[in-house]
């Protein structure tokens, strides 16, 4: 079967219609339409119910989604095999935020190096949708993510709680502040914002980034809201200060990953992750 159509299958799979797939995949609708139409031939049965609200998986295309998975994992393992450096067993690709490899995906790639010297780390940064692209598709081996979606056949696991806390370049700006800078920390930090500052203008600097944002807080002045581990040595060297009576705010980190994976370098890699996730937490995020 060619491996275009199990891409196509798992991208409308992960997007939920053949529009968002198709911009994924840099081709039109009709394309995405057009292999659908393909592969659901090939197997004779429909893969998709497709409605108002987008593209469901039908019964068939819920077995097929495995079958999609294995396939393009190996052919995506195949090619790890052929480029693997020599003295290396195995490879695995993790993706993550940004953020979370400021402080934390950097132990865990030192953790690795010790505990699996023979293993090959492909390490990537990525917001949830193109993680969960990759992970869906078998490209990704594991995601780290803040606001990941439930998606069949992957495992969304808890690894720690941020704490997100309100920092100022000046004690003496006051709140709310005109140079505040909003870090898209996703919809549970939005919700959160929303709920405690109703009455706060919206914000004239928004990032997508964290580490976008500390640099204008550092290199204009401004406030705004970050993980206390990334802040921390910046309060303690006095070049950002809490501002006070603001309210800290909880954001989850997650991991995810393939749920029907019995690769012994993954179990192993997952338990890196959770050790250093329980001394994180241990810490106080």
């Amino acid at each position: 079967m060619d491996t275009e159509l199990a891409r196509t299958f798992l991208a409308v799979a992960a997007t939920g219609n053949f529009v968002a797939a198709a911009s994924r995949l840099f081709v039109t609708q009709s394309t995405v339409s057009a292999r659908i139409h393909t592969l659901e031939t090939t197997l004779g049965a429909r893969l998709f119910q497709r409605g108002r609200n987008g593209a469901e998986l039908t019964p068939a295309g819920k077995r097929f989604l495995r079958h999609a998975k294995h396939l393009v994992r190996t052919v995506e393992q195949a090619r790890h095999d052929v480029g693997l450096p020599q003295g290396f067993s195995d490879v695995l690709t993790l993706s993550g935020r940004i953020a979370l490899w400021e402080g934390f995906l950097p132990h865990w790639v030192a953790w690795m190096r010790d505990a699996a010297p023979e293993v090959s780390l492909r390490l990537e940064i990525g917001f949830e949708a193109d993680i969960m692209q990759g992970l869906i598709e078998g490209t990704v081996d594991i995601g780290v993510m803040y606001t990941p979606t439930s998606r069949s056949g992957l495992v969304v696991e808890a690894l720690f709680d941020e704490t997100l806390v309100l920092v100022t370049s000046d004690r003496k700006r006051g709140w709310p502040d005109p140079g505040y800078i909003h870090i898209d920390w996703g919809p549970e930090f939005h919700a959160q914002f929303s709920e405690h500052y109703a009455d706060v203008p919206p914000p004239a600097l928004v990032a997508n980034i964290g580490w976008l944002g500390v640099q204008q807080l550092l290199a204009y002045g401004g406030s705004g809201y970050f993980p206390l581990r990334l802040v921390r040595h910046l309060i303690e060297e006095r070049r950002l200060w809490p501002v006070k009576n603001s309210t800290p705010f909880k954001l989850p980190a997650w991991m995810v990953y393939p749920r029907d994976n019995d690769n012994a370098t993954l179990r192993q890699a997952l338990e890196g992750l959770r050790e250093l996730a329980r001394a994180e937490q241990a810490a106080g995020g």
